[in-house]
């Protein structure tokens, strides 16, 4: 199986991440424009839903269809993924009929399995661990209003989830420095804190985080299937709230991000999405373009090869 696959970001090199970014802009300028762009004519992309979804499904099935393409949406009611039929068997039989498989999950292990299996390429829209596709449109969104982010500060205020850990990849491959300020015990990943060494420093204090940082980062409080923790996270994560003061403490060119969906007055404070700051909107919009950008790099060369 010789299929390239996205699951982390690790699975390209920083030059392709670059590139992968400016193609994005590029892509984005073109649709802009509204010039028609399909290098995927004829081509289908499965896509794989067992946690629900708005900006992945909307944007992985867009971009498809607007590169020339068409998308397969299957909820958890569509497939056995994993019950009753094994990932594996999954993998051969439905490689053979797609152009790609885009797959959101619990276990990262169903995609690692998944993977090994394809004969297609595999992407990553979110498991557990790592969410690396929400950290293309997020490095898109900052090379357009700030340029290059090497060398830049960082902070993701919050819980150390599955975005926390995606950005501990993104500082190794885009060269940034990354401060976490999460509670003690919702720390990230240690095998990503091991991974990513000097380049980030957990700390409890927000305000010790956001100090000079140029991008500011958080996410809920509570992700899906953690539900039954929601009041207990509530009051542990209330000094951790996002708000304007906070980013008064950071860079004078600070930008504030949220992969959303977003809520208000708990990781953000009410108004923070409409601070001249933030950039959450563009930041979703980006979803669509950063992964037309992936797919066309993944896709085309499988149809030329073939």
């Amino acid at each position: 199986m010789s299929a390239r696959h996205f699951l982390s970001l690790l699975d390209c090199t920083p030059a392709e991440l670059s590139s992968l970014i400016r193609r994005g802009i590029e892509l984005k300028t073109l649709r802009n424009r509204g010039v028609l762009f399909e290098p995927l004519k004829n081509r289908v992309l499965g896509m794989i839903f067992e946690k629900a979804s708005t900006r992945t499904r909307l944007s992985f099935e867009a971009g498809m269809i607007q590169l020339g393409g068409q998308a397969i949406f299957l909820s958890p009611r569509d497939t056995q993924l994993g019950r009753g039929e094994p990932v594996s068997d999954a993998a051969i039989v439905m490689s053979s009929m797609l152009d790609a498989v885009m797959i959101r999950t619990f276990a990262h292990s169903t995609l690692t399995e998944f993977a090994t299996h394809s004969r297609v390429p595999v992407i990553n829209g979110l498991s557990d661990d790592l969410h690396p596709c929400q950290l293309l449109a997020d490095m898109q969104t900052f090379f357009e209003q700030r340029g290059s982010i090497q060398g830049k500060t960082v902070a993701w205020i919050g819980d150390g989830n599955n975005m926390c850990n995606s950005y501990i990849e993104a500082a190794l491959q885009f060269d940034f420095q990354l401060r976490i300020a999460c509670p003690e015990g919702y720390e990230p990943d240690p095998r990503f804190l091991a991974m990513a060494g000097e380049r980030v420093q957990v700390l409890r204090d927000p305000r010790q985080a956001v100090a000079g940082a140029h991008l500011v980062s958080t996410d809920v409080w509570t992700s899906m299937g953690q539900e039954e923790e929601t009041a207990k996270r509530l009051q542990l994560f209330a000094p951790y709230q996002v708000t304007r003061e906070l980013l008064d403490l950071a860079a004078s060119d600070v930008l504030f991000m949220h992969c959303l969906p977003a809520h208000r007055g708990e990781e953000i404070s009410l108004d923070l999405l409409d601070d001249p700051r933030s950039v959450a909107w563009d930041q979703a919009e980006n979803r669509l373009h950063a992964q037309k950008a992936l797919l066309e790099l993944l896709v085309e060369p499988a149809y030329h090869h073939a």
